[in-house]
């Protein structure tokens, strides 16, 4: 939604102007790049190579901002397949720019590519990140609350167009049931041992990988890391793994794979299944409010959102 926005000319030249006075580069060329969700998203040309800037001035941007020093800590301890940060001029890992927050990141060719010959890779890539160390980091630690579904009633009370107000009353049988469930998962996560695994804290989770693993060729980058959390790893692995039981032991298979001793917990990746259905609530209807109603294009994105991809996912978590 955010990097759909169209700028104009005197917009682009200012930000290129800002990105060469902070930036150890000038930028030749500037188009925009169709990856992510917040933020306004750009490939830049210059003679030292090609980069990627986003640009997040959303209330997400406090989110982004904190991303940065787990990207830092990931590639300092061998993680080589992540979007590696541009550093400013002055050596800071981002800059601020017209109200917003700015990264900017060495450039990676690639496609997303979901499907279940890719998964197994993806499945490798995080497990390698999970083994990472994460002391002194500071950035979220699951609690598994009801916070999401909380957040969003608030919002639900504050939305005026009528024709979205039709939508979520339309479905709001379902949408209290998944209340209900995630309240019910709340509690038997919350009580069902804190550890990643046992004797070990959480790791270092995306959030949101299945959406975010580029391929070219045979390699695979995983990008877009705003929302790093300290978590188990049902927070990855409820997107991924709900298909089929096959997935969730190729997930077991590469978490062996890198010495960590740990099996998913169904009740973890319901909780997930039930968080995640009202966090993108919630972001859509960040976007009604930030944006407006676009000419109805957040309508027709959360009524395809109520009948797409997440009606499989819960239920799969209807079956827990």
């Amino acid at each position: 939604m955010y990097s759909a926005a169209v700028h104009d000319e005197a917009y682009v030249q200012r930000l290129c102007a800002f990105i060469g006075e902070k930036y150890p580069f000038r930028p030749t060329a500037i188009a925009p790049a169709k990856r992510g969700y917040y933020g306004e998203t750009w490939r830049l040309e210059s003679p030292q190579g090609q980069f990627f800037a986003k640009l997040d001035r959303s209330p997400h941007q406090a989110v982004y901002a904190r991303s940065f020093p787990v990207i830092e800590h990931l590639c300092s301890h061998g993680i080589d397949f992540i979007s590696r940060i541009v550093k400013t001029r002055a050596g800071r890992l981002y800059a601020r720019f017209e109200g917003g927050v700015l990264g900017v990141f060495e450039w990676i060719d690639g496609e997303n590519k979901e499907d279940d010959s890719t998964e197994p890779l993806l499945y490798q890539l995080l497990a390698r990140v999970y083994a990472v160390d994460a002391a002194g980091l500071d950035i979220p630690r699951e609690d598994f609350s009801c916070e999401a579904a909380a957040v969003f009633y608030g919002q639900w009370a504050r939305v005026e167009e009528k024709e979205i107000l039709a939508l979520l009353e339309s479905k709001r049988v379902e949408i209290e049931h998944s209340a209900r469930r995630l309240r019910h998962f709340s509690k038997l996560c919350a009580g069902n041992g804190s550890g990643f695994a046992d004797g070990k804290e959480f790791a270092i989770t995306h959030g949101d990988a299945g959406g975010n693993v580029l391929f070219n060729g045979e390699e695979a980058r995983l990008v877009d890391w705003d929302d790093p959390w300290l978590a188990p790893p049902e927070r990855d692995a409820w997107f991924c793994c709900v298909r089929a039981p096959w997935l969730r032991e190729a997930f077991h298979a590469a978490l062996r794979q890198n010495g960590i001793d740990y099996t998913l917990r169904p009740a973890r990746l319901a909780y997930y299944c039930y968080a995640m259905f009202f966090r993108y609530l919630t972001e859509i209807l960040d976007t009604l409010f930030e944006l407006g109603p676009k000419d109805g294009a957040v309508l027709n994105y959360l009524s395809d959102y109520f009948e797409g991809w997440m009606k499989g996912t819960l239920a799969f978590a209807e079956g827990i």
